[in-house]
């Protein structure tokens, strides 16, 4: 089982997303958003809400809740929805294929790994502990820490500050048109998984590559070059 890096001495951080990268968690995420709204009165349809599925969970509910002011109350609507999201995802709780044993690649080769999610400090240890993978993680901002969503760039900005690490020697896998945005404004390169996209869709975006899942990159024979955009 072997992975080689095109320019392996430039690539000394890499940096995952979590919900939709390291878990196949968007599904729930919506049903949860869906569910949470129509518990306050607010009945979308599936194509609704990911026309606003966008920002931090403080962004998104004042979106949604206009007219709450309060500050506590905006933060407890923000943990309620979380809490659902949890409660309908922990039973289906699994990496993406190929995860650990990716994981564990890049810890052998020396490669420095982070993550960069917007996802709150309490889905943080959700997925981290529930899948037994914080060991590897040399630093962790989540969504908590910034006041803007992707696709704004400063997730990876600090990201990128607490690792100590420069764009040209890093790069990100992410799994969403606001991700890949968000990274490539923070001046970092992108490889895709294709969960929420198809892998056409993510190089049309413009992932320098794309793939099903992390099993499929241990398995790829050729040499994965980050200046030429592939579909693999």
């Amino acid at each position: 089982m072997s992975i080689e890096f095109d320019l392996l001495a430039e690539v000394k951080h890499v940096f995952f997303d979590m919900d939709g990268t390291m878990v196949d968690s968007i599904p729930f995420h919506q049903e949860s958003w869906l569910r949470f709204l129509s518990n306050h009165g607010i009945h979308l349809r599936p194509e609704e809400f990911r026309a606003q599925n966008h920002g931090t969970i403080h962004e998104m509910i004042r979106r949604f809740f206009p007219h709450e002011k309060s500050s506590q109350r905006i933060l407890e609507l923000g943990e309620e929805k979380e809490y659902t999201y949890r409660q309908l995802y922990s039973s289906y709780l699994v990496e993406i294929k190929g995860l650990s044993s990716f994981l564990e690649h890049l810890k052998t080769n020396g490669i420095s790994i982070h993550l960069s999610t917007m996802g709150d400090q309490n889905n943080i240890d959700f997925i981290l502990d529930g899948l037994e993978l914080r060991h590897f993680f040399k630093t962790i901002t989540g969504g908590h820490e910034v006041f803007k969503g992707k696709p704004d760039p400063e997730i990876f900005e600090l990201s990128l500050k607490k690792a100590g690490a420069k764009p040209a020697e890093s790069i990100v896998f992410e799994d969403s048109g606001g991700g890949i945005r968000a990274a490539k404004a923070a001046g970092l390169r992108v490889l895709g998984l294709a969960t929420t996209h198809s892998k056409r869709e993510l190089i049309e975006l413009g992932w320098l590559a794309a793939y099903h899942d992390f099993s499929e990159i241990l398995n790829e024979k050729r040499r994965i070059n980050f200046n030429s955009p592939k579909e693999v």
